[in-house]
């Protein structure tokens, strides 16, 4: 996101945040630059090694379950995101629609129906629950998108002009459709 910084898209100014891979402080900054920035919508990127294609991630689930360790050196196993917290949140995102567009300008796009069990799901699923518990948040639009490596960093991978361009795109989508699109029986999803 960090190239979209500063720009506009669909009218409305991009602000790109770093947060930590660190279970214990990547809500709270993310809460912080929400509250700061008020915006309409929220996408959270994180990148996934193995991916091929930018992933528009559905659900958020409510468990950490760590292969590995954070960036602190935590490594929760089948701890909830948020305790008491529903078992998931889905995405605002008009997801399909995204992949359509993004399939549509030549960029390898899925919707993916996990975000897995470490940081990234868990800083989507405290989005999901901030914006659907908080008043302060209720008009805004959230979701994540995980992204390939860079080609730099190994295969597969997608280069970061078409990684800025795909999300560029993604996010206009979002910002200008209301209402996902359907996709008939026997096409892709």
């Amino acid at each position: 996101m960090q190239p979209l910084h500063g720009r506009q898209v669909a009218g409305h100014r991009v602000v790109a945040a770093l947060l930590p891979t660190v279970f214990s402080q990547a809500p709270a900054a993310l809460r912080a630059h929400i509250v700061r920035h008020q915006p309409r919508l929220v996408i959270c990127v994180g990148q996934a090694g193995g991916r091929s294609a930018i992933s528009l991630e559905r659900i958020a689930i409510n468990i950490d379950d760590a292969r590995i360790a954070d960036n602190a050196g935590r490594q929760p196993i089948d701890s909830p995101v948020v305790p008491g917290g529903p078992a998931a949140h889905f995405s605002t995102l008009p997801i399909k629609a995204m992949r359509a567009a993004l399939l549509d300008a030549g960029i390898t796009a899925e919707v993916s129906q996990t975000a897995g069990t470490f940081v990234c799901n868990h800083v989507f699923y405290a989005l999901m629950h901030a914006l659907a518990t908080e008043p302060a948040f209720a008009s805004t639009r959230g979701g994540f998108i995980h992204v390939p490596w860079l080609p730099q960093q190994g295969n597969p991978s997608m280069p970061l002009a078409d990684l800025a361009r795909g999300l560029r795109l993604a996010l206009q989508v979002a910002l200008t459709t209301d209402t996902d699109i359907r996709q008939a029986a026997g096409q892709l999803s």
